[in-house]
């Protein structure tokens, strides 16, 4: 099990000074990969009818792709994926184009997380109906695969139409393709189309449902589990050594392939002090799976 980091998205602050000591830290300190959670628009709280959702437009988002070339150029072994980039909120051809430019900049060190998301705000915002977004995913995710590989293509699907085109640079290799969430429908597009999942829940009951569920569809489909990857995370806040212990040994029994560690959301810190918590995380789990 690859054990990987949180990128602090609202606590790393805008110096890229900084964004860059904290990824050769995590290289430096055996981090084998890097997580980056995306939103685009955030609600202003003071709104009519006020705001109840999980951030607003106080909190900072580093935009992921853009973030991840600059990241790639200054380490030579750290992986990054998106966790998780809202896809259908996107242009599909365009997420295509960018995370092409992120494989070849890393030399393929890039796994794209992506998921559907649930702030109608940002839909709005970026122009994309929030109504059919599942069924978006699953064309994006085709045609973005087309484009990774084909030198030209016609694609006539129910929401994409490209008529004899097609990106260039390509990457050398498909980029990987992580689905995170948990609703059935999800589950299915995961298990069927994805490389890897990423669950939005602890090493429970729950996950191992959601596993077997993709275990039994991907073996219908004539699909192999073994390759399939896990991308879970794990909360220093509230923590210590041996609950964290605990929570890595329970996913690692689960089969999960990734584990990262988010440092955020424990208190001011720097970005010694973050790199410092994921030393003390490490430590924590060096036996584990």
């Amino acid at each position: 099990m690859q054990i990987g980091a949180v990128i602090p998205h609202n606590e790393i602050g805008s110096d890229p000074g900084a964004m860059k000591a904290f990824a050769q830290g995590l290289e430096a300190q055996g981090i084998t990969h890097a997580l980056l959670y995306d939103h685009v628009l955030g609600a202003d709280p003071d709104r009519p009818g006020g705001w109840k959702g999980a951030y607003d437009k106080d909190v900072a988002f580093h935009e992921p792709l853009t973030t991840f070339a600059f990241l790639s150029g200054v380490t030579e072994t750290l992986e990054f994926i998106t966790t998780v980039l809202i896809l259908p909120q996107r242009q599909t051809v365009l997420v295509a184009k960018q995370a092409a430019e992120v494989a070849v900049l890393s030399n393929n060190r890039f796994r794209l997380g992506i998921g559907t998301g649930w702030n109608q705000l940002e839909y709005q915002g970026l122009n994309e109906t929030f109504g059919n977004r599942g069924a978006r995913q699953a064309e994006q995710v085709e045609l973005m695969r087309k484009l990774w590989s084909e030198d030209s293509l016609t694609f006539n699907g129910k929401y994409h139409t490209i008529d004899a085109a097609s990106i260039l640079p390509r990457p050398s290799r498909s980029i990987p393709v992580w689905f995170g969430g948990s609703h059935p429908a999800l589950l299915k597009r995961c298990a069927l189309l994805g490389d890897g999942w990423i669950p939005l829940m602890g090493a429970n009951d729950a996950a191992r449902q959601c596993l077997d569920t993709m275990k039994t569809l991907r073996e219908a489909a004539g699909l192999k589990w073994q390759g399939f990857g896990i991308q879970a995370q794990a909360q220093y806040a509230g923590g210590n050594p041996d609950r964290w212990h605990k929570h890595a040994s329970k996913w690692a029994d689960l089969g999960c392939t990734h584990l990262a560690i988010a440092t955020h959301n424990a208190g001011p810190t720097t970005v010694d002090g973050h790199l410092k918590r994921i030393a003390e995380y490490q430590d924590a789990v060096s036996d584990v799976g």
